[in-house]
């Protein structure tokens, strides 16, 4: 299926024009206001017009275009050549080319019907070409559809002709720049939706300005809808914004947060700062009533967020449009917005795909259980989260599993669809539903590792299995990353709110948890708390937190039983006068004393966190063996904090923290003797200059980055074996003292020291793996007593992965002693000073990946590594074309899964297929090829170290899916161009190679455009492999049906249902192409056939 991506774009815009009429004009003006923006635009010369017939090279022009602007005008039509090129624009408009017709000082009507000028011109073709019928209809049918394509009118005395042309600048620039929302995995049923929504938008009305609300119950998909729908229309308008989450960004940011967001969108504009609310409103109403946006309001529950945000229609430019999705429909009528959609439930169709989706993780299903599908379809009652759970929980299950559990189910009327997913809370163990109630409660949105410390003070480690229940039960989710997040839906969170409501709905006082600050509020105020609270979780609002709360400081005497106390915002007008001794977890950021209640016994205590607090020092008042059970102690950004005192009566510590402490001066020698102590963290204490002795038996994580003063490492006085982290970074560290080969069990070492010496015993060290050393001034192999050099006393011949980044390595880095980094896997040596890769490098077998990008010096690489599959060297200006050609080799390539990445502009000769564009294509059948390898030369890079660039790849028009890569764009440029070489399957799309044999032919298009500016690329090319087993007659680089009109016909069909899917959301592409394509199949079959 060709789509959008299917042209070597060499070119952003070509210019279709009658050169007599406009070229020194209009066009003229056109071609020059484009160029300005960075718009790489195609304009003929007058030799290409001279001919009669249209060029290949213009041909190849138009082919590799983005967008074709026609310029209308009065002789157009009364040129053949450029009827011709009309025509030629029309075709490709059915492979994704932009058509953009611009009516200058002629009437839309004259072309449509060929009137005026146009009817002139058509007759004296007809007399001119009498015997070439077909070319005169393929003419007129060309005007007659370029005059239906949006475009541009312009009339003499009606504007400016700068301004006008800006009009087409502007979009004609956001074209090519905008990139598309996420929507959603499996879109099912959505593009109705996005059609209607459409309708009541009247996108096409310019001259009035449209507020449309999108309301329905959490979960119903309000949210994805509105993504498909700014996708869809976004580049209509001269700037759009999509404000997700506002309810909750408003609580936690404040709504100035929010307004700058809005504005920094839409203007273009960084560090917006504002005022308050009220200059919001006004700078809003200011730098927007003249502007034509589009403006998203995603999850709205409260007017004043719609009132400093969205006040009225006339903040904002003719043509524009708001979008507020809610779930509360009062709130869209007392905004006075008359036009609103219902988002409904889903019809039974849509969600027994839906339902297969999430049960069976595709779209085949055992017809056996069809009927039972159907039963769930129905209790379920068409709303997608629950068709979600349902299916996720039993994902696997039998047929008779399936069964037994609708049982469980009953069917319920829509208004109480919360009780839909009640089933899968009852079908929870008791400690489990716990579980599940803490985190709806309190606990969501709060890193893995937080939630797992506060649910294991009271569960134990069982609270490991409970998470994970909760996990496959699709109650929670775990958004992985650098900081795993504990996430879930609204309406399930509101379902287990409830539930805990109801344990006493009038009585604040008698419940288990509290977790709604005004309810807190009341309950510390009137003292009207009782034995039965053992949870309360406080975390105000933005708006909420700067008020300080009168409280009565005896509100906790009465809480027998309070186990978890945690304040995360609030200033309080006392301190307390009384802590329960049942309190296992206390949490109170910004404590308001600089001491704890005298009467406190804290003997079932185990986290204590009172971060940003004013303690001094955290003295016990001569008891600190009351806190014998603490585990957890931090104190955080205490800045008045000058000492760590004696901690030896707190055995059983296993996190001790105080990070930026900013006047801490001393720490106690005793922190340097706890023996069940895992990690300890003293970063950015900026004033601290020693640290004490350690013999810390279990730790197993050591933070003493940017501790600016601190310039000796601790003395380590015994054995580490289970120390596996030591981060070490911003430090005036010179030296390791040589105790640090005590630290047997490190894995881990982050260095970032001004020069390193590192002691010749850090041989003794097996278990380090991961060595990193980054902007250090230089580097120094430590030598032996006699003189030699001692790579090998270094580093471990076990380390896995070395980095040393920016530390002025130059030649002498690979001496001899080189030879003892052998048996490493991933060598990074990135923007260092040596001039060439030594030989020796062919002796480490091991080595997987090898970066040395941005080394500005590197000329010669003398060796290669013979398991080597990632190579990097972006950038190295110096390297020498011999060194170019060895990345190159044939052989190289083909006997090993590779990715390169370095300075060259040639492509191989024993490539089978090159391109001068982003988008090379081939065709198989029967077997995909078991080795294909794509090149890509531009001048781009990484701008991390593990940026990667990865093509769309499209089999008949269907977009694949990769696990490793999800599309964004790399921004990075180089003034010299970059070769880009890698084997697909194994860096991309390793499921292609496990395609199921057919006889037919595929088609196989593998495409930078929307990855990378395609204006910018220089080449693409394909090599397919030979198999000795495989025969070289199923794979083609021409299309073997290409004298069959009926892929003409369906090509045509897919292109258009992909227009459409590419505007609501490349990611969701997927499943959403299946469904088109299959309509397409059903339409050619009917009413072709």
């Amino acid at each position: 299926m060709p789509t959008p991506s299917s042209h070597a774009f060499t070119y952003d815009v070509f210019l279709s024009f009658r050169g007599e009429d406009t070229r020194y004009g209009f066009t003229g003006n056109l071609y020059k206001a484009l160029s300005n923006k960075g718009i790489h635009t195609f304009i003929d010369d007058e030799k290409l017009q001279s001919g009669e017939e249209i060029t290949a090279a213009l041909v190849k022009a138009i082919e590799e275009s983005r967008i074709a602007i026609v310029v209308l005008s009065n002789n157009y039509a009364s040129s053949s050549f450029c009827l011709d090129e009309l025509a030629v624009i029309l075709d490709c408009k059915s492979k994704g080319l932009l058509v953009i017709p611009v009516f200058y000082k002629v009437d839309p009507s004259h072309v449509r019907h060929q009137k005026g000028s146009y009817g002139e011109a058509l007759v004296k073709h007809q007399k001119r070409f009498k015997a070439e019928k077909e070319k005169l209809q393929k003419w007129k049918m060309a005007l007659r559809q370029v005059a239906d394509f949006s475009g541009y009118h312009f009339i003499d005395g009606d504007e400016y002709e700068y301004k006008f042309i800006a009009r087409i600048v502007e979009r004609v620039s956001r074209e090519i720049n905008r990139a598309p929302l996420y929507v959603a995995d499996y879109p099912v049923g959505l593009v109705s939706q996005v059609l209607e929504v459409k309708k009541l938008l009247d996108v096409g009305s310019d001259d009035v300005v449209h507020m449309i609300g999108i309301h329905g119950m959490g979960g119903i998909g309000k949210t994805t809808l509105a993504l498909a729908v700014y996708n869809l229309i976004a580049d209509d308008f001269d700037g759009s914004c999509f404000l997700q989450n506002v309810r909750e960004e408003s609580n936690k940011h404040g709504m100035k947060h929010l307004q700058s967001i809005l504005l920094s969108e839409i203007l273009g504009e960084k560090d917006i700062n504002l005022a308050s609310v009220q200059r919001g409103i006004s700078v809003i109403q200011q730098r927007l009533q003249r502007k034509k946006v589009l403006l998203i309001l995603d999850d709205v529950d409260k007017r004043k967020q719609l009132q400093a945000l969205v006040g009225r229609s006339d903040w904002f430019g003719s043509g524009s449009r708001v979008i507020i999705t809610t779930r509360d429909w009062q709130l869209l009528k007392s905004h006075e917005v008359k036009r609103t959609y219902e988002v409904e439930e889903m019809n039974k169709n849509d969600a027994l795909q839906l339902l297969i989706w999430n049960a069976f993780k595709g779209e085949k299903v055992d017809p056996s259980y069809q009927h039972v599908l159907k039963r769930v379809v129905t209790y379920a009652s068409g709303l997608p989260l629950a068709l979600e759970v349902i299916g996720s929980n039993l994902v696997g299950k039998s047929l008779e599993e399936w069964e037994s559990a609708i049982e469980h189910y009953k069917r319920i009327p829509n208004d109480e669809v919360l009780d839909i997913l009640k089933v899968s809370f009852d079908a929870l163990g008791e400690e489990e539903k716990n579980v599940f109630l803490d985190i709806a409660c309190c606990l969501k949105g709060c890193d893995l590792t937080e939630v797992e410390l506060i649910l294991r003070a009271l569960y134990d480690n069982n609270m490991k299995h409970h998470i994970g229940v909760l996990v496959e039960k699709s109650l929670i989710k775990i958004w992985p990353g650098m900081r795993s997040v504990v996430e879930m839906h609204d309406l399930i969170q509101d379902m287990g709110r409830q539930i805990d409501q109801q344990e006493s709905p009038k009585e604040l006082g008698k419940r288990m948890r509290l977790w709604l600050s005004k309810d807190i509020i009341q309950v510390l105020k009137d003292n009207t708390g009782t034995s039965k609270i053992e949870i309360i979780c406080l975390d105000l609002s933005i708006c909420e937190k700067e008020e300080t709360l009168e409280w009565n400081g005896n509100a906790f005497k009465k809480m027998k039983n309070l186990k978890i106390l945690i304040i995360r915002n609030g200033k309080f007008s006392k301190a307390p006068n009384y802590f329960p001794e049942s309190l296992r977890v206390l949490e109170w950021h910004g404590y308001p004393s600089n001491c704890l209640p005298s009467n406190f016994h804290p003997n079932k205590l185990v986290i204590c966190k009172l971060t940003d607090s004013s303690f001094r020092s955290f003295g016990f008042h001569g008891s600190s063996k009351k806190f014998e059970n603490l585990t957890v102690m931090n104190f955080d950004q205490c800045n008045f904090l000058t000492q760590i005192p004696d901690m030896s009566d707190l055995p059983n510590l296993e996190e001790v923290s105080f990070k930026n402490c900013e006047s801490l001066i001393e720490v106690h020698d005793s922190i340097g003797f706890m023996t069940k102590l895992k990690t300890l963290s003293a970063e950015g204490c900026t004033k601290l200059m020693s640290f004490p002795p350690l013999n810390l038996t279990s730790l197993e994580r050591l933070e003493l980055s940017y501790c600016s003063s601190l310039e000796n490492f601790p003395e380590i006085l015994g054995k580490m074996g289970n120390i596996r982290v030591l981060e070490l970074e911003e430090l005036p560290i010179k030296e390791l003292p040589v105790s640090f080969q005590n630290l047997i069990g490190l894995e881990d070492l982050h260095l970032s020291c001004e020069i390193i010496h590192l002691p010749s015993s850090i041989a003794s060290m097996p278990e380090l793996c991961d060595f990193s050393v980054t902007n250090c001034k230089g580097w120094q192999w430590v030598k032996s007593e006699e003189g030699e050099d001692k790579v090998g006393s270094m580093v471990s011949s076990n380390v896995d992965w070395f980095s040393a980044l920016s530390c002025n390595l130059d030649d002498n880095f690979f001496s001899a002693g080189f030879m003892q980094l052998a048996q490493v896997r991933s060598l990074f040596l990135r923007e260092n000073n040596f001039t060439f890769l030594p030989e020796c490098i062919k002796e480490f077998h091991n080595l997987y990946t090898l970066d040395v990008s941005h080394c500005k010096h590197l000329q010669e690489i003398r060796g290669f590594p013979p398991k080597l599959r990632r190579f990097k060297a972006i950038n190295c200006i110096s390297l020498t074309s011999s060194s170019s050609s060895m990345l190159l080799n044939k052989q190289l390539h083909e006997a090993r899964e590779t990715e390169f990445w370095f300075p060259g502009t040639s492509i191989p000769e024993w490539f089978d297929h090159r391109s001068s564009g982003p988008s090379c294509r081939f065709w198989f059948r029967n077997k995909f090829s078991a080795k294909v390898l794509s090149l890509l030369i531009a001048p781009v890079g990484d701008k991390h170290g593990f940026d990667l660039i990865r093509p769309m790849v499209f089999i008949d028009g269907k977009a694949q899916e990769s696990p490793f890569f999800r599309y964004r764009k790399i921004v990075r440029m180089f003034e010299l161009d970059q070769t880009y070489l890698f084997d697909l399957e194994v860096h991309v799309y390793s499921n292609l190679f496990k395609l199921p044999l057919e006889k037919e032919w595929k088609h196989v298009e593998i495409t930078y455009e929307g990855v990378i500016e395609t204006s910018i690329v220089k080449a693409t090319g394909i090599h397919v492999f030979k198999e000795e087993s495989s025969n070289m007659e199923d794979i083609r680089f021409d299309n073997p049906y290409s004298n069959k009109e009926v892929v003409k016909d369906l090509n045509s069909s897919e292109s258009q249902n992909y227009s459409l899917l590419k505007s609501i959301g490349l990611c969701s592409c997927k499943l959403f192409i299946g469904f088109f394509l299959l309509f397409s199949c059903f339409y050619f079959f009917y009413f072709i056939h």
